[in-house]
């Protein structure tokens, strides 16, 4: 699991302590957005990701993982400026995957986005193409998440800048399937 917000993770740990087997939660070290949390957390479904915005006739559906939601709501901002609805799904699970989610949405978008704050080679995008690829599906995937390399220390949102993790990077990345001037 990997909250998006402190109100999330108190859910997380809720789920977490109602789960009769191993759980983890991933989240990122620092502050949170400032979330308010609710006075009692909620179970979660095991593996059943949120939609955060619907999308009206999205033509992208973006899924996020844990702390990157900002920066995917960022980005349907930027698209729908441009013209393109897209839809924005908090995934919450690494593992088990929303599979009839990303499924459905692959059916329907021309595009998937994953965003991850974690390593893409064998990540949360994978996770995604490997159950198109199980179904036969061909809808590309644009993965934003850290190369697998090592990466320096630094100011996040200059490390994310440079390794491409910003709602601008990605919208770069989907140019070139959406038909978008640069």
């Amino acid at each position: 699991m990997s909250p998006k917000d402190e109100d999330e993770l108190a859910d997380m740990l809720y789920t977490a302590m109602l789960h009769h087997g191993p759980v983890a939660i991933r989240y990122p070290r620092g502050i949170g957005p400032g979330t308010v949390v609710k006075e009692q957390p909620v179970a979660l479904e095991i593996g059943k990701a949120e939609v955060i915005a619907q999308g009206e006739d999205a033509r992208v559906a973006i899924f996020s993982l844990g702390n990157m939601l900002p920066v995917a709501q960022e980005l349907a901002q930027k698209l729908a400026r441009e013209g393109i609805a897209a839809a924005v799904i908090n995934a919450r699970f690494a593992k088990p995957l929303d599979v009839g989610m990303v499924l459905g949405y692959a059916a329907q978008s021309e595009v998937l986005v994953t965003m991850e704050d974690h390593a893409l080679a064998g990540g949360f995008g994978s996770a995604v193409l490997e159950e198109l690829n199980r179904a036969g599906l061909s809808t590309p995937v644009v993965r934003v998440g850290w190369p697998d390399q090592f990466i320096e220390h630094g100011k996040p949102d200059d490390l994310r800048r440079k390794y491409g993790l910003t709602a601008e990077a990605a919208l770069e990345k989907l140019r070139q399937h959406l038909g978008i001037p640069a």
